[in-house]
C-alpha cells in the first residue's frame, strides 16, 4: 500500500475476533514502512457510509504510553510487571492472576513431602547445562507421587538480564548408566521471553520407576546457544492420589512399578506419521492399572509456521479399536496463552507470548498427558 501512495492503512477484525498486532514477516521486516497503519473493529456505520459512497475521515495519532510498571506481590515485595504490549488494563489483570497462581503454589509446597534438593540457583548454559548427582531417599517404594518443583530466575535481579527467546528446557535422569532408560526425559518446560518469575510444580508420578538406584544423575538444559538461566529444582516424594494430597483410598494408592518406552519425538513434517509403526507388548494379568503417558509439544516451526501455530491432533490406538486423541485446538489463536496464566504461564513477556501454541506456552511447564487405558488392553493369563 505504501508503494501505491496510500495515506494509511486500516485493517478491520472480523466480528468476534480481538484486535491484533500488525507484525512483519521474514524479509518484510527489512523494509521500513513510511505510512501509518492500525487494526480496528468493524463498525456497521462505517461500512454503510462506504457502501453509499459517503466519505469517511480517519485521523492517525501517535500517543506514547508507559509500558513498564512495578507492583506489590502477595508477600509484600516490590515486583516487576513485565512489558505492556498495548495500553490495556488486561496486562495488569494477567500479572495479578500470576500472583494468585504463585501464592497457591507456595501453599501447596507446604504440604508434607520428602524433598530432595537437586539445584539451588545454579547457572544453566551451554551443551552441558546444569548437572547434579543426588542420593535418593530410602524406602522409595513407599511413595507413589513424584513432583518436580522447578523455577527459573535471571543472572541479575532485573528482568532485562533474562534470556531473550523461548526455548525448550528439559530435565533428564540417569540412575542406571547401563540401563535402557538412562538419560530419559523426566520433565519439560518452555522458557519465557526476558522474565525471571517462572515457578512450577509438575506431577510426573508415572516415571517413578526410573529412579531405581541409590544415586541418580539429573541434567537440566536447553539449546546450547541460549543465554544463561539460573535454575532451582527439588524432587518432592509423597503418598497420595497423584496430586500430592494424602488419601486413605486404597485404589488411589497404587504404586507405579514399570515404565515401557513406546515412541520418541521428531521433526513435524509430511513424513511424521510414517515414523510411528505399531508396537506389540504384553501386560501381566496381575496389573491393576495401565496409563498412557505422553509429553507432546510443537515448539519451533517450518516455513508454514507449523509445529508452533498449527492445530494438530495426536492419536493412540490400542488393539486397533480405542482411539485416544490429544488435540491442540488453541494453536494460533490470538490470546490462547493468556488463558493459562492461572496455571503458571508467565505473563507480560517481551515478545508475542499471548498467542496460543501447540501444546505449550512461553514460560510454562509442559503437563504430561495421562490416559487410563486399563480397559483397552488384553492381559496375559498367569
Amino acid at each position: 500500500m505504501a508503494k501505491h501512495n496510500a495515506s494509511g492503512v486500516l485493517v478491520y477484525a472480523l466480528p468476534g475476533n480481538p484486535i491484533q498486532d500488525l507484525n512483519c514477516d521474514e524479509d518484510d521486516c527489512n523494509t521500513t514502512v513510511s505510512i501509518p497503519a492500525s487494526m480496528v473493529h468493524l463498525e456497521d456505520s462505517v461500512v454503510q457510509r462506504l457502501q453509499s459512497g459517503q466519505p469517511v475521515y480517519v485521523t492517525f495519532q501517535s500517543t506514547p504510553f508507559p509500558r513498564l510498571f512495578f507492583s506489590i506481590d502477595h508477600q509484600g515485595l516490590l515486583a516487576e510487571m513485565g512489558l505492556f504490549l498495548y495500553p490495556s488494563f488486561s496486562f495488569v489483570n494477567w500479572q495479578a492472576q500470576w500472583f494468585d497462581f504463585h501464592a497457591d503454589l507456595l501453599t501447596k509446597l507446604q504440604n508434607a513431602a520428602k524433598v530432595v534438593p537437586v539445584f539451588d540457583k545454579v547457572r544453566m548454559q551451554g551443551a552441558k547445562g546444569a548437572v547434579a548427582t543426588v542420593a535418593m531417599p530410602s524406602g522409595l517404594s513407599d511413595f507413589n507421587v513424584l513432583e518436580l518443583d522447578a523455577s527459573l530466575s535471571c543472572p541479575e535481579k532485573r528482568d532485562l538480564s533474562c534470556a531473550h527467546w523461548d526455548h525448550t528446557m528439559q530435565l533428564f535422569i540417569c540412575c542406571d548408566h547401563l540401563g535402557p532408560y538412562c538419560n530419559m526425559e523426566l520433565g519439560r518446560w518452555i522458557t519465557a521471553y526476558r522474565r525471571g518469575i517462572g515457578h512450577w510444580l509438575t506431577d510426573v508420578s508415572p516415571l517413578l520407576p526410573l529412579l531405581d538406584s541409590n544415586r541418580c544423575t539429573l541434567t537440566m538444559k536447553t539449546v546450547p546457544w541460549a543465554m544463561p538461566w539460573i535454575v532451582s529444582l527439588n524432587l518432592r516424594f509423597s503418598i497420595g492420589n497423584q496430586t500430592g494430597s494424602i488419601t486413605s483410598n486404597d485404589e488411589q494408592l497404587l504404586h507405579p512399578f514399570r515404565v515401557m518406552s513406546l515412541y520418541g519425538g521428531g521433526t513435524f513434517n509430511r513424513r511424521y506419521n510414517k515414523r510411528y509403526q505399531p508396537i506389540n507388548f504384553t501386560i501381566p494379568a496381575s496389573v491393576k492399572k495401565v496409563e498412557l503417558y505422553a509429553v507432546i509439544t510443537g515448539h519451533g516451526s517450518d516455513n508454514n509456521h507449523c509445529g508452533e501455530f498449527c492445530v494438530t491432533s495426536h492419536h493412540f490406538l490400542f488393539n486397533g479399536v480405542f482411539n485416544n486423541t490429544l488435540k491442540f485446538e488453541s494453536a494460533g489463536s490470538a490470546l490462547g496463552c493468556t488463558t493459562l496464566v492461572k496455571e503458571g504461564a508467565v505473563p507480560n513477556e517481551y515478545g508475542t507470548w499471548l498467542y496460543g501454541r501447540a501444546g505449550w506456552c512461553c514460560g510454562l511447564q509442559v503437563n504430561p498427558w495421562r490416559v487410563d487405558i486399563t480397559k483397552q488392553l488384553n492381559y496375559e493369563k498367569v
